[in-house]
């Protein structure tokens, strides 16, 4: 597979390999509206939804971006309790809900190569100014006409603009585990992901040296609404562009309703 090269005011150098593979499913275009989706753990049903706007779409790489004021979907505990909050001993064991929020902060880039376990995210200050980036391990991405679905693997790593790095929720990666989310020969697979995600770091592959950090969003683009049905199955793909996320469905009011 060829490696292709793209103008860097455009995000960096997109470079395709056999290890990540081109992504399966529909195609999108910059400004289309999509929904990034995880499923619950050991679930079938999405419990997190961020809609987000499609900055590239190659087939081998995914990039949107998540703006200010999105209104998104988190899992809390029955009782209203942000998950933070819980003690993680029964942090993974006491009822849940949704709930919709609002993306507090400034806004996110995320970047998902091929069929890899993990996609990477960006962060900034205000101002525009480089924070880190952060390498979210997940199930490699299913593409549906409305966006794509995932499964969050607990375990992270945080990459600063020096590139030293390190690990990130090992407390609840062990946990997930006791708690009996996640199995020991699934463990393993998690944590040699997270391993070859650390390769890509100390080579510092793509897309560390993509340049993405100077990448600034369309300020024509408007702020994906969130629509009640943003649980719903996925529609098989289709060859093709798909539709935007929020097309099926009314949008979902900003105080939740």
């Amino acid at each position: 597979m060829t490696a292709r090269t793209v103008d860097s005011r455009h995000g960096g150098r997109d470079e395709a390999s056999p290890s990540t593979g081109p992504a399966s499913g529909p195609r999108w275009s910059p400004g289309d509206h999509i929904l990034w989706r995880y499923r619950a753990n050991g679930g079938e049903h999405p419990h997190i939804c961020r809609p987000v706007t499609v900055v590239r779409d190659t087939g081998e790489l995914l990039a949107v971006w998540v703006a200010p004021g999105t209104l998104c979907v988190k899992p809390q505990l029955a009782d209203g309790t942000p998950l933070h909050r819980e003690p993680l001993a029964t942090r993974y064991t006491k009822p849940r809900k949704t709930a919709v929020c609002r993306w507090s902060g400034t806004g996110v880039l995320k970047i998902a190569h091929g069929r890899r376990p993990w996609s990477v995210w960006l962060f900034w200050h205000r101002g525009w100014r480089f924070k880190n980036w952060y390498v979210n391990l997940e199930e490699p991405r299913h593409r549906w006409n409305g966006g794509i679905d995932s499964e969050d693997h607990f375990l992270d790593i945080t990459v600063r603009p020096d590139r030293t790095w390190e690990w990130r929720d090992e407390d609840e990666f062990a946990q997930a585990q006791r708690a009996g989310l996640m199995g020991t020969e699934k463990a393993g697979h998690v944590r040699e992901a997270g391993l070859a995600a650390v390769d890509e770091i100390r080579a510092w592959g793509s897309p560390f040296r993509d340049g993405w950090e100077r990448w600034r969003p369309d300020p024509r683009w408007t702020v994906p609404s969130l629509p009640e049905d943003w649980d719903r199955a996925p529609e098989p793909p289709v060859p093709g562009p798909g539709r935007p996320g929020g097309s099926g469905g009314r949008p979902v009011s900003a105080d939740g309703g």
